[in-house]
């Protein structure tokens, strides 16, 4: 289980390499800092969010926020305000901040509008790096939020498979997976995804191949 010094260092090495290979890179903190400073409730998902949990920092392009219905549109507000590089694209499940030269997205912004985000708040724990204090995803929460887009029939097999690389990793990272929890969280991603999580779980625990 990564402690709050694993999850600020594995995230300070994330941003490092972010900055240094994406253009127009916008830091996590630097979204953060937004958000906090107008007190609105998020939750830092994707890489940067659960980066801890894998133990194994790498370069992304975009900063992955979730943010509740009620402050979804002021967060999004803030963020065009404060980035004035970056344009808004909304979509039904997130709203999309695109470089406007490079038409990169930059920052995702996350709505909970899926059974499994709407529980994300209740599946989370706080960190406190440097002067922000924030939400990340528990270590189930962070499972269920990999297996999600990993059994998706619509994603893209490369996608998928960076999905299957970091569940491995968090499966290995992390020997206290609570299975009760985390079949709770599976039913959400569909009915009966609580069985198939676990499953994957103990697959991943007994070294055989994951099958997608």
């Amino acid at each position: 289980m990564p402690t709050k010094t694993t999850h600020e260092r594995e995230l300070g090495v994330s941003t490092s390499l972010s900055r240094y290979y994406v253009e127009s890179f916008i830091s996590p903190m630097d979204v953060m800092s937004v958000l906090n400073e107008a007190g609105v409730k998020f939750m830092l998902v994707g890489l940067h969010g659960v980066v801890g949990w894998i133990d194994e920092a790498r370069a992304t392009e975009d900063v992955d926020i979730l943010v509740g219905v009620k402050h979804h549109k002021k967060a999004v507000r803030l963020l065009l305000d404060r980035f004035t590089q970056v344009a808004a694209e909304d979509h039904e499940v997130v709203t999309r901040l695109r470089d406007k030269d490079s038409n990169k997205v930059l920052i995702d912004v996350m709505k909970t509008n899926q059974p499994l985000f709407r529980e994300a708040f209740k599946h989370s724990k706080v960190v406190e790096a440097g002067t922000q204090r924030y939400l990340i995803p528990s270590l189930e929460l962070a499972l269920s939020m990999k297996f999600a887009p990993m059994i998706s029939l619509t994603r893209a097999d490369e996608d998928k498979l960076q999905d299957a690389h970091d569940f491995i990793r968090i499966v290995k990272c992390n020997a206290n997976i609570d299975l009760v929890k985390l079949s709770q969280l599976g039913e959400l991603v569909y009915p009966g995804g609580g069985e198939e999580i676990v499953e994957k779980v103990r697959q991943v625990r007994a070294g055989e191949k994951l099958q997608l």
